[in-house]
């Protein structure tokens, strides 16, 4: 029998799972599922915006419902299961959205940034410290970055006071063999726990989430029947089977995390994530899932392929928070012959 070290497992199907509803999940909806996360025993339910604190915004998308509410209705749920949230400089502030967050009730913040600037989390992760709450540090497209860069980055993180450090694959681009050097090196050379965040564009999100785990990771996301950016995130109630299949140690009760799933199902039915061509290349070519619905309607819009829209983001490494971009290549790529196009084949 396998004994190994307690695995954190981190829900983010009202957060992430934001993105693939127009951001537009209801109090009613977080009630319901927060219920069902709670008991499943999840160590942590992540509520919010897509993009996180603060991020509600017409560039990127408004919420239905102030966030601050989306978190006191989730806190009144939990009782077991902690508070989580996304946090991106930029768009949170420390004195308006963290502190609102605090007085929420919020356990853990989550600071993520791009993989290679981990230099602009260091005033938000030592906040979070500073009011006595739990703080990781998130590296966000991390397929951009080698595994060296990467833990340069994260021993930034872990000096400001980051607890944990999740790795994101933020496009879904990831394959089992890159997870186990980039995580292995990690856990090997890191004083804190090491996480992953599997996007599942390439059908690869549970064997990436295992990969991980069986090359140190501590700390596992997914969300209920998948239901994230692009082609969804590792589906928790997956995960759920896996781990306990492979006997790692969890809170989790497998059949809770099943109902759970099915609640998702049934509060999300119209916008549940699938594998598609866009989102297929969305993998291929290493850019944010987040960027999917609006590639899609600038794409209409100019009357392209939203494929190439994807190859040419992915050539110019274009990320989260660059959406006006999005619009920017969709016009230029109309204004060319269709034979100056040159997406791999």
């Amino acid at each position: 029998m396998r004994h190994s070290p307690s695995i954190t497992v981190c829900d983010a199907t009202l957060r992430d799972g934001s993105h693939a509803y127009s951001h537009q999940i209801s109090l009613e909806q977080v009630q319901a599922y927060a219920t069902g996360a709670e008991a499943a025993g999840f160590d942590f339910l992540e509520v919010g915006h897509g993009n996180g604190l603060g991020a509600s915004s017409l560039q990127v998308g408004e919420s239905l419902v102030p966030e601050e509410d989306m978190l006191k209705t989730a806190k009144a749920c939990l009782k077991n299961t902690k508070l989580s949230v996304h946090v991106i400089p930029g768009f949170a502030t420390i004195k308006r959205e963290l502190a609102n967050a605090v007085n929420a009730g919020v356990d853990l913040f989550r600071v993520g940034c791009h993989c290679t600037e981990a230099d602009i989390s260091q005033r938000h992760i030592s906040y979070v410290r500073s009011v006595g709450r739990e703080v990781w540090g998130v590296l966000m497209m991390s397929h951009m970055a080698g595994a060296d860069v990467l833990l340069e980055e994260s021993k930034k993180m872990q000096s400001y006071g980051a607890q944990g450090i999740v790795l994101m694959d933020s496009a879904g681009a990831y394959f089992p063999k890159e997870v186990t050097n980039k995580i292995g090196l990690l856990t090997q050379k890191l004083e804190v726990p090491v996480g992953f965040h599997a996007h599942n564009n390439l059908g690869l999100a549970v064997a990436n989430s295992l990969a991980a785990l069986e090359a140190g990771a501590r700390i596992i996301d997914g969300t209920s029947k998948g239901f994230g950016a692009g082609a969804g995130n590792a589906p928790l109630e997956l995960l759920a089977a896996v781990l306990k299949q492979q006997r790692y140690n969890t809170k989790l009760d497998l059949y809770k995390a099943l109902d759970a799933a099915d609640i998702a199902a049934k509060l999300f039915a119209s916008s549940l994530p699938d594998s598609n061509g866009i989102t297929i290349v969305s993998g291929l070519a290493g850019v944010f899932s987040g960027f999917s619905k609006p590639v899609q309607r600038a794409s209409k819009q100019m009357g392209v392929d939203p494929r190439d829209v994807f190859f040419e983001l992915g050539r110019r490494k274009v990320v989260g928070g660059q959406e006006d971009i999005i619009i920017e290549v969709a016009a230029e790529l109309a204004s060319r012959s269709p034979s100056l196009l040159s997406a791999p084949k």
